[in-house]
């Protein structure tokens, strides 16, 4: 039988995925590693909940996973700010839950992330963390430092013989998630978990969701002239009503 952990499993996204592996029989348990707690009405009898800061200096915790052959890391937050309007503590606790905290935990699976048996990782991105993202200008930054170190480090995977690889999952705006203080609804998340689930399992290393509807002519116009699309994310983001 199979064990998972999902890190940042209590809300959103992360928590339509660990219910979708509960689902599956062949996982008789479900790590989920949060700061918050899992609401009852979402709690499982697979899950086994552990409290955990990912701004903590000690992460001796991750160590004790070691009968797990599925990491999926959803953990992080955001806000959509000026860069002038965050305060300098949003800037170090954005870098160590987005960025420092994903590392660290991969750190501690490295050498099962090396090993010849299957070992399975996915990390949430971003379509920040591919190109300019005024007014998420520091949550853009954190996202991009998960990109260079998930490319490079599949690269490394490749080169010592192993088929494991780290999916980059890096969507847009998700619906359902409490990311910009909404609730969570694993209905209108499922669609998207079950595609992340299929990508996992293929081994892939990349999936942007609605690549082509969305995000190919996105990225080729960022490509084209990245200041003019600056001016029209920013432009996006002022009339969408979320900026606080």
């Amino acid at each position: 039988m199979r064990r998972a952990l999902v890190v940042g499993g209590a809300n959103g996204i992360g928590l339509t995925l660990a219910t979708l592996l509960a689902e599956d029989e062949r996982f008789e348990r479900i790590y989920i590693v949060d700061r918050a707690a899992i609401a009852k009405e979402h709690d499982n009898p697979k899950f086994e909940y552990r409290a955990f800061d990912l701004r903590s200096e000690d992460y001796s915790l991750f160590d004790t996973f070691a009968d797990i052959d599925t990491l999926i890391i959803t953990a992080g937050f955001g806000r959509l700010s000026h860069f002038a309007d965050i305060d300098e503590q949003h800037i170090v606790d954005s870098f160590a839950v987005n960025s420092t905290a994903v590392i660290r935990i991969i750190h501690h699976f490295s050498a099962r992330l090396r090993a010849t048996d299957d070992f399975y990782c996915a990390v949430m991105g971003s379509i920040a963390g591919f190109m300019s993202s005024p007014l998420f200008a520091v949550y853009g930054a954190t996202k991009a430092a998960l990109k260079i170190f998930i490319e490079s480090l599949n690269v490394e995977l490749e080169m010592c013989g192993t088929t494991n690889r780290v999916l980059n999952i890096s969507p847009g705006s998700i619906k359902g998630t409490a990311f910009y203080n909404g609730a969570n609804d694993i209905s209108a998340t499922r669609p998207l978990a079950e595609q992340i689930v299929t990508h996992l399992w293929a081994k892939d290393d990349l999936f942007i969701p609605l690549y082509d509807e969305v995000f190919r002519e996105v990225l080729q116009r960022y490509h084209d002239d990245f200041r003019a699309e600056g001016r029209h994310s920013y432009e996006y983001k002022m009339q969408s009503g979320r900026i606080k």
